[in-house]
């Protein structure tokens, strides 16, 4: 019946090229999602459960690390993460009020929100234009003696410098977070994202790599995390039951910890001040549907990226075109372009000509965050002058290439673009 129903429901709709949207992400799913969804619906299990188990081994296991746990979002992820660090059980590594984190300033704000919250600072530094990521010098010199972490996007699925950031974490004994949430399948020396850092996040949402809907995961493969992650997800409890099991630790009514009673029920102990991000069975079992096509989403979104780059290359001299970090093989979650500053055009005017042909764009995100009406008060420090962070700010943008998008519909979006060059060679 579910199969029927998407047949009838989700017809693919022919492209036609002006009127038919070309929208820079979407959801791609069939009916085994559907299915699956049904199939979890009917166990009314409505918290974490058999679903969210078997998709926390498939991403662990998909990414190479030993743990992953399920969150109610991306943003969700990135501020349980930032947050384990903050653990009084890591000693004299956790993560104090005024300590510095460092993370580039043309970015997400859910990467630096999390450091903000935990009362810390945030050190911004600029990026590169083409890979858009950080730039390892900065990424140095932007230690201070207050430095514990750095926490950085791979920007637009394209991964950072891995050897260069890897190896100035453990130089300066820093914690390192990959926010992996825009780049899940990409690799870097054949290894992939979200597994170099001692931790990591991804994002679920309908326009990441794969979608439950609302959704994301923190990832680990220091057991010494483990139980940290799983606090600051869960309430802050000291226990590690899961949702309906009680007594893992077979001593539920024999701890003594803080100035509780001995035998306080282990299940009420807290001993971080957390939160309840879990993700539902429901969104899960689209999950667990979603992994199994992973490498072929990847797989699109690399032939996309492809076409997309051959067909605007003759256009290089208005457009700083993007390229993958040495070593890295991004799955794209974006085809970003900044126009060079002789253009003659500036990027409003594309975005609106494109509008206008049923293109949608997107800006870099925020642009340099230091400009931004929310952290103007916040306390933060720079490097430099974040010049290539400002040319995001005014002129970048990018266009889709996720796996809802055929051949015709990247070439209708570059023939667009080819044919606004000629029209503003011909005016210039």
């Amino acid at each position: 019946m579910v199969d029927a129903y998407y047949a009838a429901a989700f017809t693919k709709q022919p492209f036609v090229p002006g009127k038919s949207p070309v929208p820079v992400s979407g959801k791609v799913f069939d009916a085994d999602e559907l299915a699956h969804c049904v199939d979890a619906a009917l166990d009314f299990w409505l918290t974490t459960g058999r679903y969210a188990a078997q998709l926390e081994r498939s991403i662990a296991r998909y990414v190479g690390v030993r743990h992953c746990f399920l969150c109610n979002s991306g943003s969700s992820a990135n501020l349980v993460a930032l947050s384990s660090l903050t653990s009084p059980k890591l000693g004299s590594r956790a993560l104090r009020p005024g300590d510095e984190v460092i993370t580039v300033a043309a970015g997400f704000p859910t990467t630096v929100n999390p450091i903000v919250q935990n009362g810390l600072v945030p050190v911004f530094v600029d990026v590169e234009l083409g890979t858009y990521n950080a730039i390892p010098d900065q990424v140095e010199a932007a230690v201070s003696p207050r430095a514990k972490a750095i926490m950085l996007a791979h920007t637009l699925g394209n991964p950072f410098d891995l050897d260069g950031i890897a190896a100035i974490a453990e130089r300066h004994d820093l914690w390192l977070i990959e926010d992996n949430c825009d780049a899940l399948g990409s690799t870097y020396r054949g290894r992939r994202t979200g597994s170099f850092g001692d931790l990591a996040t991804c994002s679920f949402y309908p326009a990441h790599h794969i979608t439950t809907g609302e959704g994301g995961c923190v990832l680990a493969d220091n057991p010494e995390l483990k139980p940290l992650v799983e606090s600051f997800r869960e309430w802050g409890r000291d226990c590690w039951c899961e949702p309906g099991q009680d007594d893992t630790c077979g001593k539920r009514f024999e701890w003594k910890l803080g100035d509780l009673p001995y035998g306080y029920d282990h299940k009420y102990i807290f001993s971080h001040i957390g939160y309840n991000l879990k993700m539902t069975d429901l969104q899960a079992a689209i999950g667990v549907a979603q992994v199994a096509k992973l490498d072929s989403f990847t797989q699109t979104r690399r032939r996309n990226f492809a076409l997309m780059l051959e067909g605007l290359r003759p256009h290089e001299e208005f457009f700083v075109l993007p390229r993958p970090t040495p070593n890295s093989e991004p799955s794209w979650f974006g085809f970003p372009l900044t126009i060079q500053g002789g253009a003659p055009f500036d990027r409003n005017t594309l975005v609106r000509y494109l509008e206008v042909r049923n293109i949608a764009t997107r800006l870099l995100f925020g642009g340099n965050l230091v400009r931004q009406p929310a952290y103007r008060t916040v306390p933060h420090r720079r490097v430099g002058d974040l010049e290539n962070s400002d040319v995001v700010m005014n002129r970048s943008l990018w266009l889709g290439v996720f796996p809802g998008l055929d051949p015709e519909m990247i070439q209708y979006v570059i023939d667009s673009v080819s044919e606004f060059v000629a029209t503003c060679r011909r005016n210039a």
